[in-house]
């Protein structure tokens, strides 16, 4: 597993020692790990901008202009999986923000050994989560859950991944995307690549999906796609 990692603490000594600590677990772990620190929230979210793809975030609660509380509470109204771990020199504050489904809070001084039991569990929380597909879209890097995808639609030299929340139109060969999903996916149709988590019903000739969108089923294709239907289900 290769973990993504950002600590964003406005204390350069303790931001140090948060990447350090992250490095040496990774080591224990035998995991890989790539860990980036930001000395702001505003940092952080300059570059979230174009990268949205991080596991893990250690964030400290009392930055300047932008707190930890504030900046979390900007990144789960898009991102929902990242694990979410706040630091703080103050013991009052650990009560706060909780809203944003933060994993832990750790007081500073922070000891190294409890960091790294809060990491694990981190970790252990994102392996049980479904499979992803990472792509890249307007320069933006995004994680994408597979159960959130619908399906993904080919034109030309560009594919429109259709999700639960929104599209992302990117210039890729649906077959490349294809080789990156599991076997949740079938391809119904030379320009279709469906999940069948959200087929609702099947003919001959099309598949109807649980979000009301009506997709061609290619000559041929039925029953093939009839029986991985029937398996899933």
């Amino acid at each position: 597993m290769d973990y993504q990692i950002a600590v964003c603490d406005d204390v350069m000594e303790d931001a140090r020692y948060l990447a350090s600590a992250v490095k040496q677990w990774a080591r224990e772990q035998k995991v890989s790990v790539n860990i980036e620190t930001f000395p702001s929230a505003e940092s952080f979210l300059f570059h979230y901008e174009e990268k949205k793809d991080y596991d893990i975030l250690l964030l400290d609660v009392e930055m300047k202009s932008i707190s930890g509380i504030e900046l979390a509470k900007q990144i789960r109204s898009g991102n929902h999986r990242v694990e979410i771990i706040f630091t703080t020199s103050h013991f009052e504050l650990a009560g706060e923000g909780y809203e944003v489904d933060a994993l832990h809070y750790l007081i500073k001084p922070i000891a190294e050994a409890k960091l790294m039991e809060v990491l694990s569990k981190a970790a252990q929380k994102l392996s049980a989560e479904p499979p992803s597909l990472v792509i890249s879209c307007n320069g933006e890097t995004v994680k994408l859950l597979e159960p959130d995808i619908l399906y993904m639609e080919s034109f030309l030299h560009y594919v429109v991944v259709h999700t639960q929340s929104t599209e992302y139109k990117l210039k890729e060969n649906l077959s490349a995307l294809e080789g990156k999903l599991s076997g949740d996916f079938y391809r119904t149709h030379r320009s279709y690549l469906v999940s069948l988590k959200h087929i609702r019903k099947i003919s001959r000739t099309a598949v109807w999906l649980d979000c009301g969108a009506e997709l061609p089923l290619a000559r041929g294709k039925y029953d093939d796609v009839n029986r991985a239907f029937i398996a899933r289900n």
